[in-house]
Order: C-alpha cells, then sequence, then structure tokens
C-alpha cells in the first residue's frame, strides 16, 4: 500500500506539470468535442492526432491522447440526452432513455446523471489500473517468449471472436494485419521481405499511414455519404440537481454500471461500447425501475454511462502492464509508444515510471476536467452540431495530409495514406472491420519476435507452447473460443445480441 501511495504522490507531480496538465485539458476538450459531433470517434480523432505527438515528450503525448479517449464517453451523452443523437458508439444506448427524460423536462437532471454516473465510472477504473498494475506487471515479468506469443495470439483470437460481423472475415483482417506487420527489413537476417522493390517500403509500412488512412479518411468519406439529421430539443436543461428519488435510483445502477464496464474495458475486443450496451440489458433485467424503462428510466442512463467510462480506464490496464492492446484505440496508443522509442509492457513501470504514474494520475485529473467542462459548457457543445460537416471535413482531410507528410517530408507517406482510405472505405461497404486488422499490424510483429526467440531457446522444439502450463492454457482458451464462434447456434447468439 505505501509503495503504491508513494508512486501515485509521484504521479500527482508528473501529472500537475504544467505542459502536462495543459495537455490533458486540452486532450479532454478534445475529446469531449469528436464526442459531440457525430460521426467522428476517438479513433479518427487520434488517428489524426498522431504526427502531433512527435514534437512533444511521450508522458506529454499519451496523457493527451488518453484524454481524447475518456473525454470522448463524456462528449456523446450530451447530444444523445439532448438532441436524441449519439456522438460516440457507447452513447447509443443513452439516447433510448436520455432522450425521453429530457422530453419529460428532466434534461437537466439527465445531464448530471451522465456527469455524475460517468465521474464514478473514471474514478473506480483509474483506481483498478493504479492497484493491478504493479501486481500484473510483476506476474508478467515471469512470462518467457512462449508465454508472450501465446497471449498475443489469445488477444487476436479473442480479437476476431468479438468483432461484429463473420468471425471469419474477423480473422482474415487479423492475418491480413499481421501479413502487413512483416513488410519491411528482417530485424535478425536483414533481408527485405514483401517490399517489391520499393525503397521507401524497407522501414516496413507507416503505422500513421494505416491509422489516418482506414480510420480518418475513410471515416469521413462515410460520415459524407449520411444524411444530416439534427433536431434540436424544444425544452429548457431546467435544474441540474437530482431529486430524491432519483439518486436513490441511480445510485445502485452506477455502481453496477461501474463494476460491469471494470470487467469488460480489460478484455480484448470489449471497451466502452460493449460495456455500455451490457450495462443497459443489465439495468433492462434488474433495476426496481425496469418497468419505466422506454418511459425515460434513469437507471438507463446511470448504468450506461458509469460502465463506459470504467471500460475507457481499465482498457489501459493489458496495455500498460502486458503491452497488449484490448480495441482500436488502445492499439494506437501502442503505436503512439513505439513512434517515440517505448515498448509497452511489464518493464514500462520500471523503465518509465514518469509516464506510468504520471498517466495513471492524469485519467483522475482529467475526469475532474470533464466534471468541470460538460455540464456548464453545454450551450457550446449544442452550438458545436451546427457547424456543417461540409466546412469540418474539408479541413480534417487538409490536416490530415500536412501531418501525414511533416513525419518524414515524404510524399510517399501521403500516396500510402490515401490508399489505405481507399482500401478502408472498400473494408467499410464489405462490412470488414477494421480494428482487427490495426490489432494485428500491431501484435504481429512482436508476436513474431518471441516465436523465434521461443523456437531458438527450445532448439526448434514446437512442443514448448504445450509444455509451458500458462502457455497451454492461453492456447486452449483460444481454441475454444475460436470453435465455439464458428458454431452456428453461438453466431446467432452473438448476432443477435450484437443487433440489440
Amino acid at each position: 500500500m505505501q509503495f503504491l501511495i508513494e508512486n501515485l504522490a509521484h504521479g500527482f507531480t508528473i501529472a500537475f506539470a504544467g505542459q502536462n496538465l495543459l495537455f490533458a485539458l486540452l486532450g479532454a476538450f478534445i475529446g469531449t468535442a469528436i464526442g459531440v459531433l457525430p460521426g467522428i470517434g476517438p479513433v479518427a480523432t487520434i488517428s489524426l492526432l498522431l504526427p502531433i505527438t512527435f514534437g512533444i515528450p511521450p508522458t506529454t503525448a499519451i496523457i493527451m491522447l488518453a484524454g481524447i479517449f475518456y473525454g470522448a464517453q463524456y462528449g456523446g451523452s450530451t447530444t444523445a440526452i439532448l438532441l436524441n443523437l449519439p456522438g460516440e458508439v457507447s452513447s447509443v444506448v443513452t439516447t433510448l432513455e436520455g432522450y425521453k427524460m429530457a422530453q419529460n423536462g428532466r434534461a437537466g437532471a439527465a445531464l448530471a446523471t451522465a456527469a455524475i454516473a460517468s465521474f464514478l465510472g473514471g474514478t473506480v477504473g483509474t483506481l483498478l489500473v493504479a492497484a493491478s498494475g504493479p501486481a500484473l506487471s510483476a506476474v508478467a515479468l515471469s512470462f518467457g517468449p512462449a508465454e508472450y506469443f501465446s497471449l498475443m495470439l489469445l488477444g487476436l483470437i479473442v480479437a476476431s471472436v468479438l468483432a461484429q460481423g463473420s468471425p471469419i472475415k474477423a480473422v482474415g483482417m487479423v492475418i491480413l494485419g499481421v501479413g502487413l506487420g512483416m513488410v519491411g527489413t528482417d530485424v535478425q537476417t536483414g533481408q527485405q521481405r514483401f517490399t517489391f522493390g520499393i525503397a521507401e517500403l524497407s522501414d516496413g509500412i507507416s503505422f500513421v499511414a494505416i491509422a489516418m488512412g482506414m480510420f480518418g479518411i475513410a471515416e469521413i468519406v462515410l460520415n459524407l455519404e449520411r444524411p444530416e439529421a439534427r433536431s434540436l430539443l424544444k425544452t429548457k436543461v431546467g435544474s441540474l440537481w437530482l431529486n430524491r428519488e432519483e439518486w436513490k435510483r441511480g445510485t445502485p445502477s452506477a455502481v453496477r454500471g461501474t463494476l460491469l464496464g471494470s470487467v469488460l474495458g480489460i478484455l480484448p475486443g470489449g471497451g466502452a461500447a460493449l460495456a455500455s450496451f451490457g450495462s443497459f440489458m443489465m439495468e433492462r433485467k434488474m433495476s426496481k425501475g425496469r418497468h419505466l424503462f422506454g418511459k425515460g428510466a434513469i437507471e438507463g442512463v446511470a448504468g450506461p454511462e458509469a460502465a463506459n467510462n470504467a471500460a475507457s480506464q481499465t482498457a489501459f490496464i493489458p496495455l500498460l502492464t502486458l503491452g497488449i492492446p484490448s480495441n482500436a484505440v488502445m492499439a494506437l496508443m501502442v503505436g503512439a509508444l513505439i513512434i517515440q522509442g517505448i515498448q509497452p509492457g511489464p518493464q514500462m513501470m520500471v523503465q518509465q515510471p514518469d509516464l506510468f504514474w504520471g498517466l495513471i494520475a492524469s485519467m483522475w485529473i482529467g475526469n475532474v476536467m470533464l466534471l468541470v467542462i460538460n455540464l456548464p459548457m453545454i450551450g457550446l457543445w449544442v452550438k458545436l452540431l451546427q457547424v456543417p460537416y461540409k466546412f469540418l471535413f474539408p479541413a480534417i482531410l487538409v490536416f490530415c495530409c500536412i501531418g501525414t507528410y511533416s513525419i518524414s517530408n515524404n510524399v510517399f507517406d501521403v500516396y500510402m495514406t490515401i490508399a489505405f482510405a481507399v482500401f478502408g472505405y472498400i473494408c467499410a461497404k464489405l462490412q470488414l472491420e477494421a480494428a482487427p486488422l490495426l490489432i494485428g499490424f500491431v501484435l504481429g510483429p512482436m508476436m513474431e519476435e518471441h516465436l523465434r526467440r521461443a523456437m531458438l531457446l527450445s532448439r526448434g522444439d514446437w512442443f514448448v507452447f504445450m509444455e509451458r502450463p500458462i502457455s497451454a492454457t492461453m492456447l486452449a482458451i483460444g481454441l475454444v473460443a475460436l470453435v465455439m464462434m464458428l458454431l452456428p447456434a453461438v453466431r446467432r447468439g452473438k448476432d443477435k445480441a450484437l443487433a440489440e
């Protein structure tokens, strides 16, 4: 306990440094803004802002990117409640009861519930990251190459299984991502692989090009195809204070949502969206006010909002302790760290204590900032929705091209970004998720490295993965998950749950 307190105190010293505090506020503000604007989302925004992180210290960069991620969960609830327009996927279920509350004259109470529940979920999630980080890092230090390979393979399998749509398509995207990660010069032999004689590919495919193209530009083009539908709430927001009955009903839901979101955020392929949907379904069956669902039940706001913010915090646990991204945003975080020359994993707490503890402390500071930013500035966020997309998207595209070119002052990177944008657009039309590809691209090279080490230490004996208990267990879990998802009954159940 004393070790944890001392390190958290050190983390707050880092987080309260002028530059880090400023960028935490900037990340929280940008996150709220993109949470309000439908169709952009944290994945696209972080992808577009990756070039900015090259010119600032790693700790400051990750603090800002993290603020964007969990800030988007706050911002999405504002328009979901006031306009019936979810700015973020995880806020879709908030529209169901939040907008009903607004129509019933309790818009202020719904907004306050969302903010308070989000703060509770974010705070508990941050504490879990701080408490579990050292323990998991210590366990991970005992892992050998075989265990790391099996862990990463398990992560890829679970990400494929939990992806929307066909698991065969998801597995195909993972394999494609791993293949793209192999492009470039082999570190051990110095031989070039899959470069086809193109000198610019000798260092591998640019992570920023894939991220910006498939998650930034492709998403913008898809949004341009959709008609804009915005309807302002006619009634006033009203008082932001909850009455006694709303406190009594909302508090247990927020607690249950926090617990569920904290667990689901850790799982590969999980995250804020899965947590918010899961919490809503749980509240509809467990809460005392379940008979009010469809009429403006406060439980339908408190539970999902606490869950998605708790999940956005605990998603950092596998990233910081094992170096394994649990979703697309965490894969972008891994890419940002690697670009900065930092390898996430169990050694990170020892080698980069300022970054590790500074990030954890900044999460709580960022949640306090978001509590202050969201409620008093509701009018600003509603006004932001009046900016036409025809002005917003061209500015984003110009910024995207400039940022891509500025990384290495190479036009080839811009061409590559455009190529991946076209590919990302085609994948979206074919209902192929881009997130498994990105996770495969990030984990592929690391998997190859650990596979080679395991083979070298075992002198080519493939049974090394089955002889070590932890490795064998993870491989067995991955195999069972993959086989079960291929069963027609299980697939129909998953598709039904995702449809709901």
